[in-house]
């Protein structure tokens, strides 16, 4: 039986990350001071927060990018973890910030997010820089999202017009996903959990020619639901029986979908990479290069 061609990110990750170190070497002897990110991690026990850090810091090591992590307790309250991203915000040698998601439910995500300077927002969060993404004048880019719109170009994936179903609304993908994908004139249909009470998921992921998951719940969309021929884009990062998985039943949804993205070694490469990127475009705002002059 004919399966769907995998999309990794791995060969395009490596093909971006040689000019984007050549970069971080100009930069570093230019300023005498090399881009640096700093990670506050806010408890410790999720395992795709884990790998995620673990290939943040490879990277960053390869790149030659500074790279900090700050561990809070999981019962840090806001107040605190303000006063630590004020003192990062401060801090000349920090150029980029970022807050691993996800935090405990009793931090305000979208309080915490604009307090980080928006020339030093890692992840492109900041009310600021979304509405420089809505403007279409971005500097940086959600790394998420920026990865799956890099790996689908590469493609060569047309989307103008084209059903794009996302599943999975939060602000680090789904949300900024969706206003990517609408600048590239996909017909965008966002769903979450109010779609999935009221029984409305199947129906729209079955009209997706372009799927993209985003949700954290391992085998979520079931491979009968893929539309034959869709582009299925999986961004879970689960554990399932000692095993890493993704929100969609991969070898189901691969008998259907024309290009899909494993789990892992999909879109995970491409994340971090992007994350470096914006962290080299956060240092050359601060530092007014190029077209971040100030």
């Amino acid at each position: 039986m004919k399966t769907g061609k995998l999309l990794t990110g791995k060969d395009l990750a490596v093909k971006m990350q040689v000019p984007l170190g050549q970069e971080v070497c100009r930069l570093t002897r230019r300023f005498g001071r090399r881009p640096t990110l700093a990670v506050i991690r806010i408890g410790g026990r999720n395992h795709a927060q884990a790998a995620y850090l673990r290939s943040q810091e490879r990277l960053a090591s390869l790149l030659n990018i500074g790279y900090r992590l700050i561990t809070l307790p999981a019962r840090t309250n806001e107040a605190r973890l303000l006063r630590v991203i004020q003192r990062l915000n401060r801090d000349a040698a920090v150029s980029a910030i970022l807050v691993l998601m996800p935090v405990p439910r009793h931090i305000d995500v979208k309080h915490i997010m604009h307090h980080i300077l928006p020339a030093k927002d890692a992840e492109g969060l900041h009310s600021e820089n979304l509405g420089r993404l809505v403007m279409e004048r971005d500097h940086v880019v959600p790394p998420t999202p920026g990865a799956i719109m890099t790996l689908l170009k590469s493609s060569r994936v047309n989307l103008a017009g084209r059903e794009a179903v996302v599943v999975g609304h939060s602000q680090v993908v789904g949300r900024p996903l969706a206003l990517m994908l609408l600048r590239e004139l996909a017909t965008t249909t966002v769903c979450h959990i109010a779609t999935s009470r009221r029984g409305h998921l199947k129906k729209h992921v079955e009209k997706a020619e372009v799927l993209i998951v985003a949700v954290g719940k391992a085998g979520l969309i079931p491979g009968r639901w893929i539309r034959r021929g869709a582009i299925v884009v999986d961004v879970g990062l689960n554990r399932k029986g000692g095993r890493l998985a993704g929100d969609v039943d991969f070898e189901g949804a691969r008998r259907r979908a024309s290009l899909i993205t494993p789990v892992p070694g999909g879109v995970g490469p491409l994340t971090v990479t992007i994350l470096m990127k914006n962290v080299v475009e956060c240092f050359k705002w601060q530092h007014g290069v190029g077209r971040h002059r100030i």
